[in-house]
């Protein structure tokens, strides 16, 4: 082994910094997810798409939503559906 390719610590600690910060969204979006019903911004962040593109899914029917005094509400299992049925639509990668 080339002592030039041996890990340090602060390597291992830097490494270790780096991975965390890759994964507190993924661990926020998951905490998100839990509710029993999500705000509009949560169901932004969590498909990661804009404004528009949640108004046209609610527009041509593919994700379903409840509105009370003027702010929209979805059910994590909603947006599941609506995932899965895209999935089927999707052609396989292999």
């Amino acid at each position: 082994m080339n002592p030039s390719e041996l890990l340090t610590k602060k390597d291992l600690q830097d490494f270790k910094t780096e991975l965390f910060e890759m994964l507190k969204p993924l661990l926020e979006n998951r905490n998100l997810y839990q509710k029993k019903w999500l705000k509009t911004k949560d169901v932004r962040e969590i498909l990661d798409i804009s404004h528009n593109t949640l108004q046209n899914l609610r527009v041509e029917g593919k994700l379903r939503f409840t509105k009370i005094g003027g702010i929209l509400y979805y059910k994590p299992e909603d947006i599941d559906k609506m995932l899965a049925s895209a999935e089927k639509k999707s052609p396989k990668r292999s």
